[in-house]
């Protein structure tokens, strides 16, 4: 499992990338490419993922607690189980995102 708490990752290529566990914890990922990403189980407490593209992406059982997605891609993602307590979602894509 990744360790990148507090990680500046903005606008970093990340798609299709084996996250699964990893700890991104108040995690810089504006503007990040995610799209088909498996971060099932990650802890992303607090991370910045404004306009970030997560289309496909695997958030199952993902911590999302206040993170700050707003104008975030997920569409078609899997938030399936994920923690979203205080999540920020202000324009945010969930089209055909699971949730249940």
């Amino acid at each position: 499992m990744a360790d990148l708490r507090g990680a500046n990752l903005a606008d970093t290529k990340l798609d299709s990338a084996d996250l699964t566990g990893a700890n991104l914890d108040g995690a810089d990922l504006v503007l990040a490419d995610l799209a088909g990403a498996d971060l099932r189980r990650a802890n992303m407490t607090d991370a910045d993922l404004r306009n970030a593209d997560l289309t496909g992406a695997k958030l199952r059982k993902a911590n999302l607690t206040k993170a700050d997605l707003r104008w975030a891609d997920l569409a078609v993602s899997d938030l399936r189980g994920a923690n979203l307590a205080m999540t920020k979602l202000d324009g945010a894509d969930l089209t055909g995102a699971k949730t249940e």
